[in-house]
């Protein structure tokens, strides 16, 4: 007999730190253009969270940690940030027309003073061989879940695993 799957966690998506980078990814969730995201799995490493697995969910905030959304992982890899395609690129929905665009938009935020404050690290830099993880997700359609409900639970969680 095949073991049950583990039920997906919930958990808060913060994509960005909040102010306009995050608002223009809020929308771009919401518009249904953005269906990948790229983070460093240092950042999980230093945050002491799990690596995002399909079938978890997210409820997306917005800068003034509003809920505007429910998303479902479908896929992950952890690759290095030099393998990084172009499908993901596009994916991430900020208008990249190319691997490099998306590397140069990327490096500018991992190399920006609050990110490196964030590190701990002036110096903090990523090269072709840093691990990333990516996703891929969806939006979840709208159904009978309340998302402010769903955001006091995921706060919940994550707090009972720290």
């Amino acid at each position: 007999m095949e073991p049950e799957p583990e039920p997906g966690r919930l958990g808060v998506g913060e994509f960005a730190f909040p102010g306009p980078l995050r608002d223009q990814l809020v929308a771009a969730i919401i518009a249904g253009t953005k269906t990948t995201t790229t983070g460093l799995l240092a950042d999980y490493e230093l945050d002491a969270e799990p690596l995002p697995r399909p079938g978890d969910r997210q409820v997306v905030i917005d800068s003034a940690g509003t809920p505007v959304a429910l998303i479902e992982i479908v896929h992950v890899r952890v690759v290095r940030v030099g393998e990084i395609d172009l499908a993901h690129a596009v994916g991430e929905g900020e208008g990249y027309g190319s691997v490099a665009e998306w590397r140069s938009g990327h490096e500018r935020f991992w190399h920006s003073r609050e990110y490196r404050h964030y590190r701990g690290d002036p110096a903090f830099t990523v090269t072709d061989d840093t691990l990333a993880v990516t996703e891929q997700f969806r939006v979840v359609p709208d159904g009978h879940e309340d998302l402010g409900s769903l955001l006091e639970r995921a706060r919940k969680a994550h707090g009972d695993q720290a």
